[in-house]
């Protein structure tokens, strides 16, 4: 009876505890300092796994017992972790948070990030990028170039190359307006100033592949440029030997307004090229930034761009020496003439956006950009090609044998003028979970050229191709093309983001569609991805995505030209297709601690189908179209990064990339022009010892080369390749004014943030590494790939002024 007494009072006091314990529920929103909204931060209960996460408009709800004490744990990475504690909650609470912002930096090249990366595209934030030793002069594309699956052979150009694609399936967007490149350039040399302004850059998004349906009709990769919008006066001022800059940025509570100059020389670094002469290039451009937002619902904004580049040069002789230790050859040339290159870019851009409320946006977008660009040259050079080994095998010789005798002479007269107009109107929606984008757009396309170019070979006085009644060219083209096409395209997509039991799961479906008037095809294009953040462990994510990337031909694709003899003509081939690319990425982020410092590890998997090919020779960084659709082919490797403080205080990452791409031609399957079987790229970054006012930058690179063939043939005849690109630059910078705090109070210095004083070195090592090749033919009508170098060891001083 006791037994049952001390029962029966437990069965009718344990539900009235049971029900005095009970649970509440905590709700509210996560901002940031400036009060906006923190999505997908972590919400739990300390002590236990379980939680939720903030959705798009950083709101969450979360069930708590009602016990004593319970304390919420608000985490996001990036920002500070905060907690709060509830006295025996009860009912329904209500409770925002404000997390601040860690304000962790990662070194020389800054990456702050905001939250998870669980789409394709990497957000980076570029910070104290001029103290990087960059030959190319501080180029937003030489930081791309340092990345996982990118590589660039050639310090005197903005060009990259992302996983086996060439530099034009590469696709720009400057606040989201695409940015167009000059479409005659033909060597490094010549190319000036890109687009994007350094010292104007805010934030940086760069995808290697698989990216969103937002982002145009390229096959390899997307860079996302945003301009900065500045909250009080700013400014620097830099200069070194290879040219100037200087920037300048203001703001009211409503207006905004950046400008920026730039102006830069390759005179120095041409001048350690084997052909000397009288290099004479100038590239100057001038940028601005408006942003006025009148109020909370309207914002207007204007990017205005002129640039000028000019090259001249005279060349006067060059020496090479070139072949192996068992047969060395050494290549002379005198030369006469000169080439006078211009560069002309207007560019203008402007946006008006209505922000209905803080989730539905609606903006149009206006922008036009004119290109007037001229190469002319004519050229002589008398050679002398020489076995220094006297014809005979071995080395040890002082003999000297003249094995070719000849002059050539090339000369061109191409123009080209071209007009882009795009107008477009796209809207952002945030509904529960779903972010929802959309746009439509028009291009508007005239495009007039006039090309005139031929080449004259004369070796032991005898014309080639030799024949016995005439003296031919051995190359010659001429062509006088215009064209006029309209664009019409669009895009929907949706990014849906929500915590499951296995973890935060983001999926991103789109589409995107074009069409073209001028070869009347219409291309649609599914692309969709996936994120993890699993529950068993969150410094892991794993990404995955697929989709189909059309590149409708631009100008340069689907000119003709068929060579008969060495005479080329061009007509433009109005049955030419897209090209297509299919894309299949598997990737995981692993983020973890060593030495008591942060580090990050990416690892990404890909497989490129590529169809509807149209077969390209490279010269340096000029490209050549076959005009036809006539080979199909695949790309596919391994990204690897490591990301992290190697050096307490300071970033620096390692890369490594195998790559291999090729292309069925006439049933024969052949290297692409960019089969790069491995890159090897590392950054790092060092304070001196008990002295950080002292910064040390290194840059390295080990890139396998690339195939080449004799100019003008086919692309089945390139069967060689380049050595491997090997390079390493180094750069040392002295902090001499550090006023962030303010605590200088001279009358000049009290004005100055940053003052900075470097010297660089690049190509520390002094290797020559080959850009191109020049093709001559000795008197036994064997020819001779002569190795034309990039530049050799230089040092170049550089001032930078921050205020």
């Amino acid at each position: 009876m006791k037994y049952c007494a001390l029962l029966a009072l437990i069965m009718i006091f344990f539900p009235t505890a049971s029900i005095a314990q009970g649970t509440a529920k905590v709700s509210g929103i996560v901002m940031d300092q400036d009060n906006n909204p923190i999505e997908i931060a972590n919400v739990r209960i300390q002590g236990q796994i379980t939680g939720t996460v903030t959705d798009l408009r950083g709101h969450y709800s979360l069930t708590v017992p009602s016990k004593d004490s319970v304390v919420l744990v608000y985490s996001m990475l990036g920002y500070n972790t905060k907690k709060r504690v509830l006295k025996n909650p009860k009912g329904e609470i209500t409770l925002n948070v404000i997390l601040l912002n860690s304000g962790y930096e990662l070194g020389e090249v800054t990456v702050t990030e905001s939250k998870r990366q669980t789409g394709m595209t990497e957000r980076i934030k570029a910070k104290d990028r001029k103290l990087m030793p960059d030959a190319s002069g501080g180029n937003i594309e030489s930081l791309i170039a340092t990345q996982a699956g990118v590589s660039s052979h050639n310090e005197l150009s903005s060009q990259y190359n992302v996983r086996g694609g060439s530099f034009d399936e590469n696709i720009v967007y400057v606040n989201g307006v695409e940015i167009y490149r000059p479409l005659l350039i033909r060597s490094g040399q010549q190319e000036g100033l890109s687009f994007i302004n350094p010292d104007m850059v805010q934030e940086i998004g760069f995808s290697s592949g698989g990216y969103e349906s937002k982002y145009g009709d390229k096959m390899s990769s997307v860079l996302d440029i945003t301009y900065k919008k500045p909250e009080h006066l700013e400014g620097s001022v830099s200069t070194s030997l290879l040219g100037a800059s200087a920037y300048v940025g203001f703001a009211t509570k409503h207006f905004s307004m950046t400008n920026g100059i730039r102006y830069k020389t390759n005179r120095y670094l041409l001048g350690s090229l084997e052909t000397k002469g009288e290099y004479d290039p100038a590239f100057l451009d001038y940028q601005t930034y408006i942003n006025w937002t009148p109020n909370k619902r309207w914002e207007f904004g204007f990017i205005g761009n002129i640039s000028q580049n000019k090259y001249n040069f005279k060349p006067k002789d060059r020496n090479t020496k070139f072949g192996t230790i068992s047969s060395i050859q050494e290549f002379k040339v005198y030369f006469g003439g000169q080439e006078k290159d211009l560069f002309q870019t207007y560019f203008g851009s402007g946006s008006i956006t209505y922000h209905l409320n803080p989730y539905n946006d609606i903006s149009f977008i206006g922008s036009a950009f004119h290109t007037k660009e001229q190469e002319t040259y004519d050229i002589t050079g008398e050679y002398w090609l020489s076995s220094l080994n006297g014809g005979t095998s071995t080395a040890t010789t002082n003999d000297t044998e003249t094995i070719g005798v000849g002059t050539y002479m090339e000369h061109a007269r191409n123009y080209l003028n071209a007009d882009v107009q795009n107008y477009s109107i796209a809207g952002s929606h945030k509904i529960h979970s779903n972010q929802i984008k959309w746009g439509l757009e028009l291009k508007k396309e005239f495009i007039k050229d006039k090309l005139r170019e031929w080449e004259m070979r004369d070796s032991a006085g005898y014309s080639l191709p030799h024949t016995s009644n005439n003296v031919e060219l051995i190359y010659s083209l001429a062509s006088k093309n215009k064209i006029r096409s309209d664009r019409f395209s669009f895009y929907a997509q949706d990014v849906y983001k929500f915590s499951s039991n296995i973890g935060l799961l983001t999926f991103n479906f789109g589409v995107r569609g074009s069409y073209w008037n001028w070869n009347k095809e219409f291309i649609f294009s599914p692309r969709t991805s996936i994120a993890l953040i699993p529950r068993f462990n969150e410094d892991l994510t794993f990404r995955a995505a697929s989709g189909v990337y059309y590149q409708a031909p631009f100008y340069k694709e689907f000119r003709d030209t068929t060579t008969i003899n060495g005479n080329a003509t061009v007509t433009l081939n109005k049955d030419i297709k897209s090209q297509r690319s299919i894309h299949f990425v598997l990737a995981g982020d692993y983020r973890f601690r060593a030495l008591g410092r942060p580090f990050k590890f990416t690892t990404e998997l890909y497989y490129k189908k590529l169809d509807d090919l149209i077969p390209y020779n490279v010269n340096n960084v000029h490209i050549s179209y076959y005009g036809k659709n006539m080979a199909s082919g695949y790309a596919t490797g391994i990204d690897m990064k490591l990301f992290g403080e190697f050096v307490q205080g300071t970033d620096s990452w390692l890369c490594l990339s195998l790559m291999k791409t090729e292309e069925q031609i006439n049933k024969k399957w052949i290297p692409r022009p960019t089969d790069q079987r491995y890159n090897l790229s590392f950054f790092f970054s060092d304070y001196f010892p008990g002295n950080k006012k002292w910064k040390m930058n290194l840059k390295a690179t080990l890139a396998d080369g690339l195939p080449f063939g004799p100019p003008h043939s086919g692309r089945e005849e390139i069967v060689f390749r380049t050595p491997a690109y090997k390079r390493v630059d180094i750069g040392m910078s002295r902090q001499i004014i550090d006023n962030e705090d303010g605590d200088y109070r001279g009358r000049i210095s009290r004005h100055i943030r940053n003052m900075w004083i470097g010297i660089d070195i690049f190509n520390l090592l002094g290797i020559n590494n080959v850009n191109s090749y020049y093709w001559v033919t000795d008197i036994s009508n064997n020819q001779y790939a002569v190795p034309n170098y990039l530049t050799s060891r230089q040092i170049n001083i550089r001032l930078l002024l921050e205020f």
